[in-house]
C-alpha cells in the first residue's frame, strides 16, 4: 500500500518550537535510534564522538546562509533573493507578485531594480542599477515557525561554524551543534548544497510519491568523493548532505559514490522503500510533520520507528526544528 503524506504527521505542542538558540551549541540533547534493535537513547550531543567508529567519515555542508530577505524603501514590496545570477541580476520569490509585473521597479536602499522577467512558477528576475548590499540591507529568512524577525545574534548562531561556500537562503541546521573543537576530534570532509526555499514548501499531495521534490545546487570535491569511497562508514551530518551522496550513487557500486569533483543539482526524494547505499548512519534535527525531510528519515530507519521516536521525543521534551536539539541514527 502506498504512503500517504499523513502517515508522517505527529502532535507537537507549540512550546516545543525552538525560536532561538541555547547559549552553547554543543549542549543540545541528542536522541540516539539504534536501528537495528528498535532501542532509544537519550544523550548529549557533546557524546557524538562515543558513537563513531574509527574508520568512520563524518561528511558535513559547508554552505553559508546570505542575509537573503530585503524589503522595499517603502516597506510595500518583500524580495527573497533566491539566486544571484550576477551582482546586478537576481532570481526572486517577490510578495505581493501582483504588484510586481514585468517592467514594474521598487527601490531598496536608494537602488531601482526592474522586473525583465517573470518566470513560469512565479519567480522575477530583478535588474538593480546598482549593487544593493546584502550584509547591509538584507536580513535572514528564519523559519516562519520561530515566529519572529531575525537579530543580529543570528547572524553567528544560524551558521554553521564551518560555514563557508555563500548561497544558502536555510541552515543546514544538523551542523549548528558543532563547535570547532568537536570537529578536530573527528574525522571530517565537506561538501557543499544551497539550501532553497523548497526546504520550507509543504507536501500538499495525498499520495507521498506523488510530490515532485525542489531541485538544490550541490559541489563536492574529488577529495571529498575519495574519501567517501574509502570511508567504513559514512555518517551523514544533515538531510542536505544525504541528498547529495545518494544522488551520487553508483548503481550496483556497494556504497561508492562517482569519483572527481561533481557539480550539479539534486531533485532526489528520499522516502520508504527507498534503500540507502552510501549513508550509514545520520546526524539531524527533528523535522516538520508530513515534510519531505521526516520522509528522508523514515527512509533510512523505518516509518514505525522514527515515527515511534518522534512521539518519544515530544513525551522526554525535546526542543524541535532548526535551533532544536538533534537525533542520531546508527
Amino acid at each position: 500500500m502506498s504512503l500517504r503524506t499523513k502517515d508522517f504527521a505527529y502532535e507537537l505542542p507549540q512550546e516545543l518550537i525552538a525560536a532561538r538558540p541555547l547559549a552553547e551549541r554543543s549542549a543540545s540533547r541528542m536522541m540516539v535510534v539504534h536501528r537495528d534493535s528498535g532501542r532509544v537513547e537519550h544523550r548529549m550531543f557533546r557524546d557524538f564522538p562515543e558513537f563513531l567508529r574509527p574508520d568512520d567519515l563524518v561528511v558535513l555542508n559547508d554552505t553559508k546562509v546570505i542575509p537573503a530577505r530585503v524589503m522595499s524603501d517603502d516597506g510595500r514590496i518583500e524580495l527573497l533573493c533566491l539566486d544571484r545570477l550576477s551582482p546586478l541580476e537576481w532570481r526572486c520569490l517577490v510578495h505581493p507578485g501582483k504588484r510586481m509585473r514585468l517592467g514594474k521597479t521598487l527601490i531598496v536602499a536608494g537602488i531601482t531594480g526592474t522586473v525583465t522577467e517573470v518566470f513560469e512558477n512565479g519567480d522575477r528576475l530583478i535588474q538593480w542599477e546598482q549593487v544593493v548590499d546584502l550584509d547591509t540591507h538584507g536580513h535572514l529568512a528564519l523559519p516562519h515557525y520561530m515566529g519572529r524577525e531575525d537579530e543580529m545574534a543570528d547572524r553567528e548562531r544560524y551558521q554553521t561554524v564551518f560555514a563557508k561556500e555563500e548561497g544558502a537562503i536555510a541552515a543546514p541546521t544538523a551542523g549548528l551543534h558543532f563547535t570547532p573543537e568537536m570537529l578536530a576530534e573527528i574525522r571530517h570532509a565537506f561538501l557543499t548544497l544551497h539550501v532553497g526555499v523548497g526546504t520550507f514548501r509543504p507536501v500538499s499531495v495525498e499520495v507521498v510519491a506523488d510530490h515532485v521534490m525542489h531541485s538544490e545546487r550541490y559541489v563536492i570535491s574529488a577529495k571529498t568523493a575519495q574519501e567517501v569511497n574509502s570511508a567504513g562508514r559514512v555518517v551523514a551530518i544533515g538531510t542536505t548532505v544525504t541528498r547529495v551522496l545518494e544522488s551520487l550513487r553508483l548503481p550496483a557500486g556497494g556504497g561508492r559514490i562517482a569519483e572527481g569533483e561533481q557539480r550539479g543539482e539534486t531533485a532526489i526524494f528520499l522516502h520508504p522503500p527507498y534503500q540507502y547505499g552510501v549513508v550509514g548512519a545520520l546526524l539531524t534535527n527533528f523535522h516538520l510533520p508530513e515534510s519531505t525531510l521526516i520522509m528522508l528519515v523514515s527512509a533510512f530507519a523505518g516509518q514505525d520507528l522514527v515515527m515511534e521516536a518522534y512521539r518519544k521525543a515530544v513525551e522526554q521534551r525535546y526542543r524541535f526544528f532548526s535551533y532544536g536539539d538533534c537525533m542520531l541514527l546508527v
